[in-house]
């Protein structure tokens, strides 16, 4: 009776991983964050991470947005070859506060890299981008347009 109730505890607090890979992930990089926060040389926030892209075919262009939180456009660096889009960024704060007993210094780093490949061929020389309240949007012409599909309208009876 005590073993049954052991296999019963045992399948319950199994592995978490079963759900897929995307939780392992998770915990290896919360692991990974927490690490580097515990044992980092000065004071600062430091987050070097994929920024969170979307990228949707518009049929002649394929448009990516990325979230871009604090960065200016000068800080970024956008590049698309015939068929990928790279986009870098790195920004840099400090501030410091001094009153009569103490004085507060801190220090951030956001570093963002993401590079996607493009499922078709596109035209670099004819690239648009805007930066708007923290969201990079870019429109990348494609070389050969996606014909739209021919629909037909269906009556329903």
């Amino acid at each position: 009776m005590n073993t049954e109730n052991n296999d019963k505890e045992r399948k319950e607090v199994v592995p978490f991983w079963r759900s897929g890979f995307g939780e392992l992930d998770k915990v290896f990089d919360n692991f990974k964050r927490d690490f580097e926060h515990a044992f980092a040389t000065k004071p600062l926030h430091l987050f070097d991470a994929t920024t969170a892209c979307d990228l949707v075919d518009e049929g002649d262009r394929f448009v990516v947005t990325a979230d871009m939180p604090r960065i200016k456009k000068e800080e970024i660096n956008l590049n698309v070859g015939d068929d990928y889009i790279d986009i870098s960024a790195e920004h840099k704060e400090s501030e410091e506060e001094k009153k009569k007993k103490y004085v507060r210094k801190e220090h951030s780093e956001i570093s963002i890299h993401r590079r996607m490949s493009l499922p078709e061929r596109v035209k670099p020389s004819d690239v648009k981008a805007k930066l708007t309240n923290g969201i990079l949007t870019v429109e990348i012409p494609k070389e050969k347009p996606t014909p739209q599909p021919k629909t037909t309208k269906i009556n329903i009876e």
